[in-house]
C-alpha cells in the first residue's frame, strides 16, 4: 500500500500544472496570423464567404478611348499586363460575382494561356486572336469564347467607337462554357497583415506607354486606382480599387508575333520566381512570389519565407517588367 501510495503521488506531481509550481513551465510560440487555405465556402480569390462559381477570365481593353470600364470593379483578380508599343490590356478573372455586362473586350495574347494554367480549364471570352495564334488558344487547356463561338455572349454599344465597343454578358458565356472549372487554390492566401512594412500613400507602376497610381484610401481601406494621370471609375460611377495590390517583377520579353502594324508582341513570363511588393492597409511589404509549373499556384512569401496574407477583397496583381 505505502508503495503503491508514492507511485501516484509520483504521478500526480509530474501531472500537475506549471502554475502549481510542480515541474518546469513550458510557454507556447506566439500565434502567426492566420494565413491558411480558404475554405470551400469561402472564395479563394478574395478570402470573402459567398459564391464560388466557374472561372471566366476576360481580356479587356485599356486605352484611353476604353474608359470607362463596365463590370470591372465586380471582378475577383485583375491582372494588368503589357501589350505592344508599351501599352497594357487587363485580364479580369471573375467567379463570385456575375456582373450583367463586362467590358470592352478585346483580343488575347499568347501570354494568357500560361497566366490562366493556375486556374484549372476556365472560360477565357476575347474578341478575337492574331491568326498565328489560333491554333495555341483552341489548343489550351481552356473554354476559348470569342464572338463566333458565342454570338449571344456579345453586344455592340452604339454610343461607343469601334473597337472599343464589344461587351459581354457573363451570363451567356457561361452557359456557352458549362464545364468550365470552379473557383480553386492558385497560391493567394488571406488573412492578418504580416508584421513589419513600411507606410506607404501612394504606389505608381510605369509601363513604357502606360501609366497607374494606386492612392490609398484610409475611409475606403483601398487603393484608389489611376490610369495614366486620371481617377478610373467604371460606367456606373464607382470608382475602381483593390483591397490588395501585388507589384509583380516579371521578365517581359519579345514573343515571335506580331499585331498588325508590326509592332512585336510581348510575352510576360509568369511561371518562376522573383520579387514583389504586396501593399495592404496603408502598408507596403516586401515580398517573394513563387510559381514552379504553369498548372500551379502563384505563391507570395515573406523575404523570410512565411506566407504573406492580402486582405479579403478584390486583388490587382500589376505584371510589372523588371
Amino acid at each position: 500500500m505505502a508503495a503503491v501510495g508514492l507511485a501516484l503521488a509520483l504521478l500526480l506531481g509530474q501531472c500537475s500544472s506549471p502554475q502549481s509550481g510542480g515541474g518546469s513551465s513550458v510557454t507556447s510560440p506566439p500565434a502567426s496570423p492566420a494565413v491558411t487555405p480558404t475554405p470551400a465556402s469561402v472564395s479563394p480569390f478574395t478570402g470573402l464567404p459567398g459564391r464560388v462559381g466557374p472561372v471566366l477570365a476576360v481580356k479587356i481593353d485599356n486605352v484611353r478611348a476604353a474608359r470607362p470600364h463596365t463590370g470591372l470593379g465586380a471582378a475577383d483578380i485583375v491582372y494588368v499586363e503589357q501589350v505592344e508599343a508599351g501599352l497594357t490590356r487587363l485580364l479580369a478573372v471573375y467567379s463570385s460575382q456575375e456582373p450583367p455586362r463586362v467590358g470592352p473586350v478585346r483580343s488575347a495574347r499568347e501570354s494568357d494561356v500560361e497566366l490562366l494554367r493556375q486556374f484549372g480549364r476556365p472560360a477565357l471570352a476575347y474578341s478575337g486572336v492574331q491568326s498565328a495564334l489560333k491554333g495555341l488558344i483552341q489548343d489550351a487547356p481552356l473554354y476559348p469564347l470569342p464572338p463566333e463561338r458565342a454570338p449571344a455572349a456579345y453586344v455592340r454599344d452604339p454610343g461607343r467607337p469601334a473597337p472599343h465597343n464589344l461587351y459581354l454578358r457573363p451570363e451567356r458565356a457561361l452557359a456557352a462554357a458549362p464545364d468550365a472549372d470552379k473557383a480553386r487554390d492558385i497560391g493567394f492566401r488571406f488573412g492578418a497583415a504580416p508584421e513589419g512594412g513600411r507606410q506607404v500613400d501612394e504606389q505608381t507602376v510605369r509601363f513604357p506607354a502606360a501609366r497607374y497610381s494606386f492612392t490609398w484610401s484610409a475611409p475606403e481601406k483601398r487603393w484608389l486606382v489611376s490610369m495614366d494621370g486620371t481617377a478610373a471609375s467604371t460606367t456606373d460611377g464607382k470608382r475602381l480599387g483593390p483591397k490588395t495590390l501585388v507589384v509583380q517583377n516579371v521578365t517581359v520579353r519579345p514573343s515571335e508575333f506580331k499585331d498588325s502594324g508590326g509592332n512585336v508582341t510581348p510575352y510576360t513570363e509568369t511561371v518562376g520566381s522573383g520579387t514583389a511588393l504586396v501593399l495592404r492597409d496603408g502598408k507596403a511589404h516586401e515580398a517573394r512570389w513563387s510559381r514552379p509549373a504553369a498548372t500551379d499556384g502563384t505563391t507570395f512569401t515573406t523575404p523570410a519565407g512565411a506566407p504573406l496574407a492580402f486582405a479579403p477583397g478584390q486583388v490587382w496583381v500589376v505584371l510589372a517588367p523588371r
